[in-house]
């Protein structure tokens, strides 16, 4: 795998991607519906991976009807996951690898998230990541979420790279079709979602592991 273009700075998403939490959330909601007496099923849940929380919300009405108690619901969800994440998330495979890699070749980078800047920050902190990056860019830090560009576009700008010099990391749909609407050299890393044919056309690779990564920066 050769990048198409000059790789100046990496954008990487965080949870599924830096941080093994996209499980750990699947399980919060399972348990979390089950103390609030609802299922919730694994497509419904896949359904909301890589979108913000605001986006995630009508999703919800329309699964369980205008008067779902939303507020009660997430804040079971929210207990389930400090008891989760209590001692940090697990760190994905390769990670410290490639970040190795883009400290020899003194490549910029950032995170680029749709969880809060405070449970972004408390995570990475957390799973000792936070000193690594250059820039956060996490929920609150602009107006359109992922799967629009402007949470890669405000990394870019936050970095000073342009986006078209920029490799985003990401392992969801919408953070594929986020990055790809940035212009940027995108690459899916599959986490709970595998690639269908749409993250194909819209990402220069689909790799394993973020060794993939570092081995391809290295060529």
């Amino acid at each position: 795998m050769i990048f198409p273009r000059a790789v100046k700075a990496i954008v990487f998403d965080m949870d599924g991607l830096l941080l093994d939490t996209e499980a750990l959330v699947m399980q919060a909601m399972m348990r979390a519906g089950e103390r609030f007496g609802i299922d919730v099923p694994l497509d419904f849940i896949h359904s909301m991976v890589g979108l913000p929380g605001a986006a995630s919300e009508p999703l919800f009405y329309k699964q369980y009807g205008d008067d779902f108690a939303l507020p009660e619901y997430y804040g079971l969800v929210r207990e389930e996951m400090a008891v989760l994440t209590a001692d940090g998330a697990p760190i994905k495979t390769g990670v410290h690898d490639l970040l190795d890699e883009l400290d020899a070749q003194e490549l910029p980078r950032a995170v680029a998230t749709s969880t809060r800047r405070e449970f972004a920050l408390t995570r990475l902190e957390k799973a000792g990541l936070l000193p690594r990056f250059d820039k956060i860019i996490a929920g609150g830090d602009y107006v359109n979420g992922k799967p629009h560009p402007e949470p890669f576009l405000t990394a870019a700008a936050a970095l000073g790279v342009a986006p078209a010099n920029c490799i985003a990391l990401e392992d969801s749909y919408n953070g594929v079709r986020a990055a790809h609407a940035a212009g940027m050299m995108t690459v899916m890393v599959p986490d709970l979602l595998q690639p269908i044919g749409e993250m194909h056309e819209k990402a220069v690779a689909i790799a394993q592991t973020l060794h993939d990564v570092r081995d391809w920066l290295k060529r």
